[in-house]
């Protein structure tokens, strides 16, 4: 979709809907990685306790963020041709 809001010229239902399916997918793909990327690096694999502590919550709050910004970074980067 065009920065509008409104869906850019020339296509057509199905391929809209093709388009945000396809965003769908990504979106899933990147939070199933980064889910796992952030908990295998700060979540202990000899479980101690039921519940995270607070060495492991602050370890994956700073984990999802970076993921974030730098998914973020490379999409600012791709969607401009690499100009900033």
């Amino acid at each position: 979709m065009a920065a509008n809001g409104m869906p850019p010229s020339g296509l057509d239902k199905d391929q809209i809907f093709g388009m945000a399916e396809k965003e769908m997918e990504y979106r899933v793909e990147l939070f199933n990685k980064m889910t796992q990327s952030c908990f295998n690096k700060c979540v202990d694999n000899k479980y101690k306790e039921s519940e995270l502590n607070m060495g492991e919550n602050t370890c994956i709050d700073r984990c999802v963020s970076k993921y974030w910004h730098v998914t973020n970074l490379i999409g600012q980067l791709l969607g401009t041709g690499g100009k900033q």
